[in-house]
């Protein structure tokens, strides 16, 4: 069986998430006190009480904190020995950076709140959109992005699995562009409920930022090779790593090409690793001839421990 460990990003978050994996096992408090620390204030309150959770530049160190401590487990439990590949869908590429060492933990928590901090600067509240387009191939839907754009910004920003795209970019091109996939023949066009555009040309000058922050930041060699969103590749090069992150911020995220090079690897097991199971449900529509499991909570992780 050859295994690669993948990270969930935004949208996975839940309040109270790992709470009953915090009751049974110490690396979920302990990873967040670290966090807590690095930021200068109390991470954990803010997923038990749910108030600030969906606050990008809170969202993002919380699943940060979430997917490294749940890796932490199963690497103490003797289940993340001999992987292959680790990868992460957009925000999910720090923990698997973070989890195969590249980055410090305390350098990681700091780089992703500011990446929400920069990411929600760019764009001002009500300007920016993201829906996603059910039914239609990506060429369809690269095609009504292009005619609905005008003078404004819309694109595909994530390949997510064969007929469903997510599009980004300015609110009313959004728009237009969701009437123009119905028109093709889209089996739904969903506005998100998401207060940053990502990965589309408006994070422009977020990633300008991003790379000014990078720039001072070190990282070591991974440990387990890390498939990048922007070009699907493996990076040890610090440079190169770098170079991926910030181009990330405006770019899609190819995430069914991630998929499709894991198994050309010779990848047969993929463990989605963190709140949710989106990604386990977009493997199994990729390919489902990979085994995929979702390591969420505390039933799954025992349930994936006891493999």
């Amino acid at each position: 069986m050859t295994t690669a460990f993948v990270f969930p990003g935004q949208g996975s978050q839940s309040v109270g998430m790992l709470a009953d994996v915090a009751a049974a096992f110490s690396q979920v408090q302990e990873t967040f006190a670290e966090a807590s620390d690095a930021l200068g204030y109390d991470l954990w309150a803010a997923v038990v009480n749910g108030e600030m959770l969906n606050q990008t530049a809170v969202t993002q160190p919380a699943m940060l904190a979430a997917g490294l401590a749940m890796y932490r487990i199963l690497k103490d439990e003797g289940k993340a020995d001999n992987l292959s590949f680790m990868a992460g869908h957009s925000l999910g590429e720090y923990t698997a950076l973070t989890a195969s060492g590249v980055f410090a933990p305390k350098d990681a928590f700091a780089l992703v709140r500011a990446r929400g901090e920069f990411m929600q600067s760019a764009v001002p509240e009500d300007v920016g959109a993201m829906a996603a387009i059910l039914g239609l191939s990506d060429e369809q839907v690269r095609d009504c992005c292009a005619q609905a754009a005008a003078d404004d910004i819309v694109s595909a920003v994530n390949y997510n699995s064969p007929g469903q795209v997510v599009i980004a970019g300015h609110k009313v091109a959004v728009e237009r562009a969701m009437d123009l996939c119905k028109q093709a023949g889209a089996k739904r066009a969903l506005p998100l409920p998401v207060s940053v555009p990502s990965h589309c040309a408006l994070m422009k000058p977020a990633a300008e930022q991003l790379a000014q922050m990078l720039a001072s930041v070190q990282l070591s060699v991974p440990s387990v090779g890390v498939v990048n969103n922007v070009d699907v590749r493996v990076e040890a090069d610090a440079t190169a790593i770098k170079s991926a992150l910030v181009q990330q911020l405006y770019s899609p995220v190819r995430w069914v090409e991630t998929v499709q090079w894991l198994k050309s690897q010779g990848v047969t097991r993929i463990v989605e690793v963190g709140p949710g199971k989106v990604l386990a449900g977009l493997i199994k529509r990729i390919d489902g001839d990979i085994e995929n499991f979702a390591v969420a909570d505390l039933k799954t992780l025992r349930d994936y421990c006891a493999q």
